[in-house]
């Protein structure tokens, strides 16, 4: 079985601490990656990039939590709620969101949608 709980706490953790090239070196070169359902997906880890290089520039003090709601060897659904604060605002926001992943065989990242929910 592919080891979602591992990818997840990597994933989250490269996002906490603002390493938006590590967050993408989770990836495989080819994905779907849906920053909102209703965007088309970036199809490569180049397209990714420039979406995670920005969080270290808008983004700090994160926190979260996470926990794995259903898990098979074909996908993942995750719940998880995150604390930040935007840099340029000095705003602190509040994320409750699900996530939906799909590994390779070498647990990369080849599909991810998520839902979430910002105040």
């Amino acid at each position: 079985m592919k080891n979602y709980n591992k990818f997840i706490k990597e994933f989250m953790e490269s996002w906490k601490n603002l390493e938006g090239e590590k967050t993408c070196e989770l990836m495989a070169d080819k994905l779907s990656y849906f920053e909102n359902p209703i965007d088309k997906p970036c199809k490569t880890k180049k397209q990714v990039l420039p979406l995670w290089s920005v969080v270290k520039e808008n983004q700090k003090d994160i926190s979260y939590t996470y926990e794995i709601l259903f898990q098979n060897d074909e996908s993942c659904i995750c719940h998880f709620t995150m604390t930040r604060t935007m840099v340029k605002t000095n705003t602190k926001q509040q994320i409750d969101g699900i996530f939906e992943i799909k590994l390779d065989n070498e647990n990369k990242l080849t599909y991810f949608k998520q839902w979430r929910y910002t105040k």
